[in-house]
């Protein structure tokens, strides 16, 4: 027979590994501190080996606890999807998305009517982060991510390709207009905290890596960045097929053709534990039809 480590030992310590802090996986399990310690301790005695580095009152995982952690996750999605099923045999299929959010905004959203028109059954949970799927707060059934990344006990694949170019609003370049890379020194450039080297290295390709611009303006959020576009703010190094409805729309042009640069594709990426599940595998299958 398998021999088990302490099961309760494993839930508190999912909980301490995935919030980082023994203090704030002692109050979602509704225990104490020295409870969680004790726990942990007691799971680390019993593997023989240290799952967490403590330094100054503050824990982090060590490279054998961030491991086991992929592992541990695994078992308790399986022993909870076992359980629901077990207990709701019948109950209405709800399938967990965890996306960036300019990413669910400016792509999943305008085409999921088409994947929902083959599952109207489906209940379908969108949940938006940027954050590295390791340390999401909650389970996902699929995530999607630029990659490729270090995604351990998952299954991932790339599904759609991307490339970047300056976009404008018509109002702005109708008083400003860009007919060379050259021409973006009399505009605003607007940034993105998630893509911090997106405008340095397409200036860089376009062979003005020196260029002054008479602007710019910071965003935390890409999409915001897009926004401001729009309204005229500035000019956005735009993210294609991404942003083409607004295209479409004519909210934003794209004054110049070249350099195009591609950037890292977007994969969608599945617990292995769950990965043999048929509504998860005809969502990644829509992903990558969608996605050509």
């Amino acid at each position: 027979m398998n021999t088990y480590p302490p099961l309760n030992s494993l839930r508190v310590f999912e909980a301490a590994a995935r919030l980082e802090s023994f203090s704030a996986a002692a109050s979602e399990l509704f225990v104490t501190h020295g409870a969680v310690s004790k726990q942990i301790k007691q799971l680390e005695d019993w593997l023989g080996m240290t799952l967490f580095e403590r330094s100054g009152g503050r824990v982090r995982l060590s490279d054998a606890g961030w491991r086991y952690l992929v592992q541990v996750q695994d078992g308790l999605d399986l022993i909870a999807n076992a359980t629901a099923q077990l207990q709701q045999p019948n109950r209405q299929r709800r399938l967990s998305i965890n996306s960036t959010p300019t990413f669910a905004s400016y792509w999943l959203l305008p085409r999921l009517s088409g994947f929902r028109e083959h599952f109207p059954d489906l209940e379908l949970h969108l949940v938006t982060s940027d954050r590295d799927i390791r340390r999401l707060d909650a389970p996902f059934d699929i995530a999607i991510r630029r990659g490729p990344g270090d995604w351990p006990g998952h299954i991932a694949r790339p599904f759609l390709k991307e490339w970047e170019l300056p976009l404008a609003s018509p109002a702005l370049l109708a008083k400003l207009p860009i007919g060379a890379p050259a021409d973006l020194a009399a505009h605003t450039l607007l940034h993105a905290d998630t893509r911090p080297t997106a405008w340095p290295r397409w200036l860089t390709l376009a062979g003005v890596a020196d260029l002054k611009p008479a602007g710019g303006m910071q965003f935390d959020r890409f999409s915001l960045a897009l926004q401001a576009a729009c309204d005229g703010l500035g000019v956005v190094l735009g993210p294609l097929p991404m942003a083409q409805r607004l295209l479409d729309q004519g909210l934003l042009v794209a004054p110049l053709a070249n350099p195009v640069v591609p950037v890292r594709d977007f994969c969608w990426i599945v617990p292995r534990a769950g990965s043999d599940d048929p509504t998860v595998t005809a969502f990644c299958r829509w992903l990558e039809e969608s996605g050509q």
